[in-house]
């Protein structure tokens, strides 16, 4: 009976006849029961639904917005990055699975170029990951390496998927802000923003497992010293502590600062796991490849994550990633090298937004490194009373009210920070300067007409 019921069901109402028949028949329960209120969320993931990307990306899809919001560059690659995947993509065998842990020309590019920074030789196999974006490295280091239990140190701000994975772990996160230095009479800068090394030492104790470190900073743009990077691998040696450094901007790096990994530190090696992405590397985004990089006692557990959850990635993406470093591995000491041509054209669209920033009336904070600019927006005076919902933050409110009324989008700093302390940054608003001119034209264009109307 059932199954010739089945043979005349037509396939668009198949979905509606098996629902009547296991609810009602099967399990004995009317068709319009409610679903079992044991079928709910997991624990774990309590109170981390809310993410800044869902909301503040919809509202800078209307076309008419000038996007400086998400760190997403409409500027165009390489050339011969999109030139190699477009070849790549005719070769039959490239389209198939390829080893879980890594395309093995990609990771042997990536050995090659990071023992250029390491004075060991990196294994391709064992001591690097290749990830589903820095995402998928964050997330296989805290999968693989925290505890439940575990406190984990986060230095705020912070990029927002921290203390989410944190908490998905068990772990506890443990928050250190850094704080400004007085800016009297000259230009604030991302190296005002320092960690206070007492305050700093007193968050590590018998709990701590890690601290993550980003260098350089989203969003402030600060690219730490050799000093600052010194005082933390101290810590972590003293105490036994991982450190997961988060180094996606390593090339966006801008005149007078040096990038420096704390991996390469004595003793630190050991204790590092290194985070990397091809996004930002060479500008394409929508690729979500990253890697992670450190001693083979650590990277295995990670492959394990890796193994019993996306298991590979991409097999054409990565083929031509590793083409791609190999163009730019050997020309390295060459101006024409996207690691040192990128820099400067950004410093070149950083400089433009600073002086754009500026000529509102604000003070901007010039980030020493990254694609992002951030500022104290509360100095606009911006009338916010038309906004709905007076529980949020200001700076969710003024990028609401800036999205809708000058067409022009950014990120609410706040986002990276903690609940406690959300008030501290509630007025910073962050940029995106990785942009064509032409975008930077019409930001322009909108930043000029409110200074008119505000004159």
């Amino acid at each position: 009976m059932f199954l010739a019921q089945r043979r005349l069901c037509p396939l668009d109402s198949r979905a509606k006849f098996l629902k009547t028949i296991y609810s009602s028949k099967i399990l004995g329960l009317p068709a319009s029961a409610k679903m079992s209120l044991k079928i709910t969320n997991a624990k774990r993931i309590e109170g981390l639904d809310s993410n800044v990307w869902v909301e503040f990306t919809k509202l800078a899809a209307d076309p008419s917005v000038v996007n400086l919001g998400q760190g997403l560059p409409d500027i165009s690659p390489p050339i011969y990055v999109k030139e190699k995947l477009s070849k790549i993509a005719a070769v039959d065998s490239l389209n198939q699975y390829t080893r879980g842990f890594g395309h093995p020309s990609l990771v042997k590019a990536l050995a090659c170029l990071y023992e250029k920074f390491y004075q060991n030789q990196i294994n391709p196999n064992k001591e690097i990951l290749v990830t589903v974006g820095a995402y998928g490295s964050l997330f296989n280091a805290i999968q693989g390496l925290i505890d439940n239990g575990d406190e984990v140190i986060i230095i705020m701000p912070f990029y927002d998927c921290y203390e989410p994975m944190v908490r998905m772990a068990g772990a506890t996160p443990v928050f250190i802000p850094l704080r400004s230095k007085p800016v009297d009479g000259k230009r604030w800068s991302s190296s005002d923003w320092t960690l206070d090394p007492q305050e700093l030492a007193s968050k590590f104790n018998s709990k701590t497992k890690a601290i993550i470190l980003n260098t350089p900073h989203n969003p402030i743009g600060k690219v730490y010293t050799k000093e600052e990077l010194q005082v933390i691998a101290d810590l972590c040696i003293k105490n036994d502590t991982l450190c997961i450094s988060d180094e996606v901007y390593e090339w966006l790096v801008y005149t007078g600062n040096k990038h420096l990994k704390i991996a390469t530190f004595p003793g630190m090696w050991e204790r590092t796991i290194t985070i990397g992405s091809a996004g930002k590397t060479f500008s394409v985004t929508g690729w979500k490849l990253g890697w992670s990089i450190g001693p083979n006692h650590l990277i295995k557990h990670l492959q394990t994550v890796q193994q019993n959850s996306v298991y590979t990635c991409a097999t054409p993406l990565q083929e031509a990633l590793a083409q791609a470093f190999w163009i730019d591995i050997k020309r390295m000491d060459d101006p024409e090298c996207y690691f040192n041509s990128l820099p400067k054209e950004l410093e070149v669209k950083r400089d433009r937004m600073v002086h754009l920033l500026e000529s509102l009336g604000l003070k901007p904070i010039v980030p020493d490194g990254g694609y992002f600019i951030i500022a104290d927006v509360s100095l606009l005076d911006a009338d916010l009373s038309d906004m709905k919902d007076s529980n949020e933050p200001y700076d969710y409110k003024f990028v609401k009210w800036m999205t809708k009324n000058k067409k022009l989008s950014a990120i609410p700093v706040s986002a990276f920070c903690n609940e406690e302390t959300k008030l501290q940054f509630e007025k910073f608003v962050r940029f995106c300067f990785i942009k064509k001119d032409s975008t930077l034209d019409a930001a322009e264009e909108i930043i000029k007409a409110w200074i008119r109307q505000k004159s």
